[in-house]
């Protein structure tokens, strides 16, 4: 029997009230192994496409995956899945924190919601038992107020994902937070959840995740803690701040874009050092870590105390949050990123699109595109810190101009009109992440082709070679989906994750086999972002991402990344048609997807 599951999913009709469970096939586990992978089966088997993303026909799922809630080191990620209503196609995004082991304590691998209520509704999982209920009292609250009040009400045991009011008002760069300050941030996502009237969802219980081989299990986990504790890497995430002990070096070295992707570290923005991690450390009062994680990379904050007053208890923010609302903005002004990092937590906001899309709008202002009557007064010129806290705060409540920006720039381009568009940087409505192609093109492949287009964490590989680049997307998609951190699968390495898939699950997973799972989650993603219609090689973005022209100062001087050439290759590894990037049926049939195939 497959362990690592639950082998329950709950499908939750939010039109009628009706909740069924359904016990899938082992097979179904094997092939996807839970998480977006499992997700993206299930709704395109189940959703119809074309379906409206903010409508009640679209289904959206949160789903851990088998590693998750095991005893595999940094195994304790949960994904939510849908159709985007920021890119129209397929929408994932992925968590950390402890909601995704809590959901299967409750005693399910996934929860699935389709239609809509008429009212606010929270869905409560306790031991097995799940039930509707009103959430008319916390309508309105924040992310942080959401979960403080279900926890006074449900006991300290209780997982909360919400929304804020971000989501409520359906922005389409809404996220899902949980442990309030771990955030499901890609895709729209929470915009989808205030479509539904969904406030949250609630899981807490005691079921124990059974494991097919404990004493292997135990060997592996004892092994790889030596391992991390042996990194470098890992060590300096663990002792010096988690990922924002990077930012001011990956800004320097041209990894950070600056100034809306046009400009170059050094040279626009040479105060990097003072949002060092260092720094961010000095405003901690502990660390914080996901479910069981050795490392516990992230940080909780002291109460603020300069002329940005945030609460004690504060997440830290993290390098994405950091370059959107520092190098992109020229802001170096740190206690103004927590602060604004913090807002995007209440109000349940992507900061990666928030900081791009305040930068953006800078860009616009700097050009005369727009003025301070049309903002309200807040003069948005690089570097005003105080500037990005108050429009940050109005993107949140969408009010005054923050109404404009609260869906990202490129629909702030549409109602700002006059040419601004030329000013945008996204890849189909998304933002791209921190990470410049110019400097690591592995980056340029996962942004423009990924059925979940913008995404860092979809990357190809450095290499050009096709094959290179397919197997490293398919060991990305296999991890993702089986609920591993991304540093762990890193640290550990594809052969430690696939002997953990054998020793949890007890289904013999080769590396090989892990690679065909992974390209199988692929496909399937790639399937139903084609099903609606969308050819991924149509997806333009600004010159200046891929360095056309290419900068002429800084580490990024000459550089450009010839995206054709890369994604050619890729197609052709991936067998997919190299003009609409449509999985080929041979492949699709091979894969076991034939229904796929003739639905595509």
């Amino acid at each position: 029997m497959y362990k690592g599951v639950m082998g329950k999913i709950l499908y939750v009709d939010l039109s009628s009230g009706k909740i069924e469970i359904e016990e899938p096939d082992e097979q179904m586990y094997r092939d996807f192994l839970g998480g977006y992978g499992l997700g993206a089966r299930v709704l395109f088997s189940r959703q119809k496409a074309k379906v409206d993303p903010l409508g009640p026909d679209n289904m959206i799922g949160f789903i851990s995956g088998v590693l998750t809630g095991t005893p595999t080191p940094l195994g304790n990620r949960y994904m939510v899945v849908t159709k985007s209503p920021l890119t129209g196609g397929w929408g994932d995004a992925n968590s950390g924190g402890d909601f995704g082991p809590y959901l299967k304590f409750a005693g399910y691998d996934a929860v699935f919601f389709s239609g809509a209520s008429d009212k606010p509704v929270y869905l409560s999982i306790n031991d097995g038992k799940a039930e509707i209920k009103d959430a008319s009292h916390l309508w309105g609250k924040d992310a942080i107020e959401t979960e403080d009040v279900l926890k006074s009400e449900l006991g300290k045991d209780v997982r909360v994902a919400c929304i804020g009011p971000s989501g409520e008002t359906k922005s389409l760069i809404a996220c899902i937070v949980n442990d309030k300050g771990r955030v499901a941030g890609r895709a729209g996502l929470g915009a989808v959840m205030g479509a539904k009237k969904l406030k949250a969802v609630a899981v807490q219980g005691k079921v124990k995740v059974e494991v097919a081989n404990e004493e292997e299990v135990a060997r592996l986990r004892k092994e790889s803690l030596e391992t991390i504790k042996g990194l470098a890497f890992a060590q300096r995430m663990q002792k010096a701040g988690g990922t924002s002990a990077f930012t001011d070096g990956m800004i320097l070295r041209g990894e950070a874009p600056v100034k809306n992707w046009a400009g170059a570290g050094p040279i626009d923005f040479p105060e990097a050092e003072k949002l060092a991690g260092s720094l961010v450390l000095e405003r901690m009062q502990k660390k914080y870590g996901c479910w069981r994680c050795p490392v516990a990379c992230g940080g909780i904050m002291k109460e603020g105390t300069g002329e940005y007053k945030y609460a004690e208890g504060t997440h830290k923010p993290e390098y994405e949050t950091e370059g959107a609302f520092g190098s992109m903005c020229l802001n170096s002004n740190l206690e103004s990123i927590i602060k604004a990092s913090d807002l995007c937590n209440r109000y349940g906001f992507d900061t990666i699109s928030a900081g791009a899309t305040i930068a953006f709008a800078m860009e616009c202002y700097e050009n005369g595109l727009i003025t301070k009557e049309d903002t309200g007064g807040i003069e948005l010129t690089w570097g005003n810190h105080d500037a990005i806290v108050k429009i940050t705060e109005l993107m949140g409540k969408r009010e005054g101009f923050g109404a404009v920006l609260a869906d990202g720039s490129k629909v702030a381009a549409e109602k700002i009109g006059k040419g601004a568009e030329q000013y945008t940087v996204h890849v189909a409505g998304q933002e791209p992440a921190m990470h410049d192609p110019k400097n690591s093109p592995r980056f340029a492949t996962g942004y423009m082709m990924d059925a979940a287009p913008g995404r860092h964490t979809q990357s190809g590989a450095d290499l050009v070679e096709g094959e290179e680049q397919k197997k490293a997307n398919t060991y990305c998609q296999a991890y993702n989906s089986a609920g591993m951190c991304m540093w762990g699968a890193s640290w550990l390495g594809s052969g430690t994750i696939a002997e953990y898939l054998t020793a949890v699950t007890g289904y013999e997973y080769s590396l090989d086999k892990m690679l065909e799972a992974g390209e199988k989650i692929s496909n399937i993603r790639q399937a139903f972002t084609v099903r609606e219609g969308i050819n991924p090689l149509q997806r333009k973005v600004s010159g200046r991402f891929l360095g056309y022209p290419p900068l002429t100062e800084g580490p990024l001087a000459g550089k450009s990344v010839d995206i054709d050439v890369r994604l050619a290759e890729y197609l052709k590894a991936m067998d997919w048609d190299a003009k609409t990037g449509v999985p080929s049926k041979a492949k699709l049939e091979q894969l076991g997807m034939a229904d796929v195939a003739a639905e595509l």
